[in-house]
């Protein structure tokens, strides 16, 4: 007779566990509010979207994006900066509030962290100089564009050129862009973050984005349960969208506006 009622008591104890649990689970955002501080993840060696500026100050777009949180909820933002190995740790172990660093969405990792809603476009594309036209891929007829070999971009590419476009195909992503730099050929075809970079060393070329090849989003990351932070930063980014403030930092920082992201 005593062993139901034992059982039963234990259930009672583990639920009461599991809600204290979740009640504590829930603290980031009273945290963050009582605080007036928020810690927020970023990189700083991926430009375009975090980067040490020649002031030695971060910038890009992932930090943009972090202040602009921080502005929102009132509060002053502590830019802890992370790889992308200990980026997810680092959330985990609550050493940052938000991760906002190129993260990408998949079944993996949504069993360890939670995400918002995207925030900014991860994408393939074709650049070009600013004095050279390009309106669609039919375009590059008679063109020569650089590509890594194999890369996604490479694989992209090859669907929607015209049989008279010259791709000259490099073995690695420095050998491309400096096939680009050099002169070598008229058009690059390659990741943002290449494309940001090697634009930001080499301001005199005048490049800009001129085709979409693919779209991954970034969404930003938050700890598992912490349901109130992550309905807030999402109000924050979906207002964002609407003002138009998150089509401007992506135009800053990647040349073209966020467009169409997930929710």
């Amino acid at each position: 007779m005593k062993t139901p009622r034992r059982l039963l008591l234990a259930a009672v104890a583990l639920t009461a566990l599991s809600a204290l649990g979740s009640a504590q689970a829930q603290t980031a955002l009273d945290d963050v509010m009582k605080s007036k501080t928020i810690k927020i993840a970023v990189p700083t060696d991926f430009p375009p979207y975090g980067f040490v500026g020649t002031d030695l100050q971060p910038q890009g777009l992932d930090v943009d994006t972090a202040r602009l949180i921080a502005a929102k909820l009132g509060v002053k933002v502590e830019l802890v900066p992370v790889t992308s190995a200990n980026r997810i740790p680092y959330l985990q172990t609550r050493k940052a509030d938000l991760v906002i660093s190129t993260l990408g969405k998949n079944p993996e990792r949504e069993k360890v962290i939670d995400f918002t809603v995207a925030y900014s476009p991860f994408f393939q594309a074709v650049f070009g100089p600013k004095n050279i036209a390009l309106a669609s891929f039919a375009d590059l007829a008679g063109k020569t564009v650089a590509v890594t070999r194999g890369a996604i971009e490479d694989q992209e590419l090859t669907k929607v050129v015209p049989p008279t476009a010259d791709i000259k195909r490099f073995e690695d992503n420095n050998t491309t862009v400096s096939a680009f730099v050099s002169g070598q050929v008229q058009f690059l075809a390659t990741g943002a973050s290449v494309a940001g970079n090697m634009m930001a060393r080499n301001p005199q070329l005048s490049a800009e984005y001129k085709l979409l090849l693919k779209d991954s989003p970034n969404f930003i990351g938050v700890a598992k349960g912490e349901d109130a932070l992550r309905g807030k930063v999402n109000e924050i980014i979906l207002a964002a969208k609407k003002s138009g403030e998150i089509d401007a930092m992506a135009k800053k920082w990647l040349g073209r506006p966020a467009g169409n992201l997930p929710e």
